[in-house]
C-alpha cells in the first residue's frame, strides 16, 4: 500500500524574469497537489468525500498526468503521445477506475509525465506554438498559465478532500 511522502516545496521567489517565474509556479502547484496525498494509503487516496461526484485525490493525480502529457507533449511538443486514463468510451476513467492497490504505479505516472512535460517545455520559446485539441493555435506561455490555474483549482479540491480524510489542512 503507497504512503506517498511529501516533496519538497519551494515557494516561487519574488521578481524572476518571466519564464522562471512561470516555471516556478508550476512546480510549486505540482508538488502541493503530492503533498496534499502524503501519508495515505491507498484506501484513503480514492475515497470520494461527495457523493455523486467521483472526484478523489488518485483520481486527481491521473487526471493531471493527463493533463502534464496533453498540454506539453501533444500540443506543445506535437507528440503523438495517446491519452492515458481517458478512452472515447469511457472519458472520466482518470476519476471513475481507480484502484486503490494501483496508487504507487499511479504516482509513477504521474511522475514521469510531469518529467516529460519539463523536457518537452524546454525545448521551446514562451511563444512557440502548437495546436490544442480543438483547433485553435496557443503558445507555451499560455500552457504554463492554463497549468498553473489548472493546479491551483484542483489543489483547492485536494486541500477539501485532505480535510475530509484525516482533518489535515495547510497550503
Amino acid at each position: 500500500m503507497p504512503n506517498w511522502s511529501a516533496p519538497e516545496r519551494t515557494d516561487p521567489p519574488f521578481g524572476d524574469p518571466e519564464r522562471p517565474a512561470l516555471e516556478a509556479w508550476l512546480e510549486f502547484h505540482r508538488a502541493t497537489l503530492i503533498a496534499k496525498c502524503a501519508g495515505l494509503d491507498g484506501e484513503q487516496l480514492v475515497r470520494r468525500a461527495v457523493p455523486p461526484s467521483t472526484l478523489s485525490l488518485l483520481g486527481l493525480v491521473r487526471h493531471m498526468a493527463d493533463v502534464e502529457r496533453s498540454w506539453f507533449r501533444r500540443t506543445i511538443d506535437a507528440q503523438d503521445a495517446p491519452r492515458i486514463f481517458y478512452t472515447e468510451d469511457r472519458p472520466d476513467d482518470d476519476f471513475d477506475a481507480t484502484d486503490p492497490a494501483r496508487a504507487d504505479d499511479d504516482l509513477a505516472v504521474f511522475e514521469a509525465e510531469v518529467a516529460a512535460a519539463r523536457e518537452a517545455a524546454a525545448r521551446h520559446g514562451l511563444d512557440d506554438t502548437g495546436v490544442s485539441r480543438r483547433g485553435g493555435r496557443v503558445d507555451l506561455r499560455w500552457v504554463y498559465l492554463h497549468m498553473i490555474e489548472e493546479y491551483a483549482r484542483h489543489n483547492g479540491h485536494a486541500d477539501l478532500l485532505r480535510e475530509t480524510i484525516d482533518g489535515a489542512t495547510g497550503d
